[in-house]
């Protein structure tokens, strides 16, 4: 019972890492983008709908996820008239989001493989 309860904290620990890396890229995106008023703001507001969009995806399938998460990218930052085309924003958005589910992926299943769940 303990290791679910381990198991579980970890879990829960690991989506907040999830938002905090989509946060941080979309930050880093805007500012070489050449935002600079309220960068942390705009940041949120797309790390928000970007992980929505991640969100809702993985219930219907985990594919989705890396559909979703690149359309509510783009929906945000067409809100945040950022210069950067619409293919462009897309792939971006596509970047941010696979960058961010693998680093949480790949830590989150060696937390899995350190208390003996995997």
């Amino acid at each position: 019972m303990l290791y679910r309860i381990i198991t579980f904290i970890g879990g829960l620990l690991f989506v907040v890492a999830l938002f905090a890396l989509l946060w941080f890229f979309c930050k880093k995106f805007l500012e070489r983008h050449g935002v600079t008023d309220q960068v942390s703001d705009r940041a949120m507001v797309l790390a928000t709908w970007t992980f929505a969009g991640i969100s809702v995806g993985l219930v219907f399938a985990v594919v989705g996820a890396f559909v979703l998460g690149p359309w509510a990218f783009y929906r945000t930052l067409r809100g945040h008239n950022v210069n950067v085309s619409d293919a462009a924003s897309i792939w971006w958005g596509f970047g941010i989001v696979l960058a961010a589910m693998a680093i949480t992926g790949a830590g989150f299943f060696g937390f899995l493989m350190a208390v003996g769940a995997y």
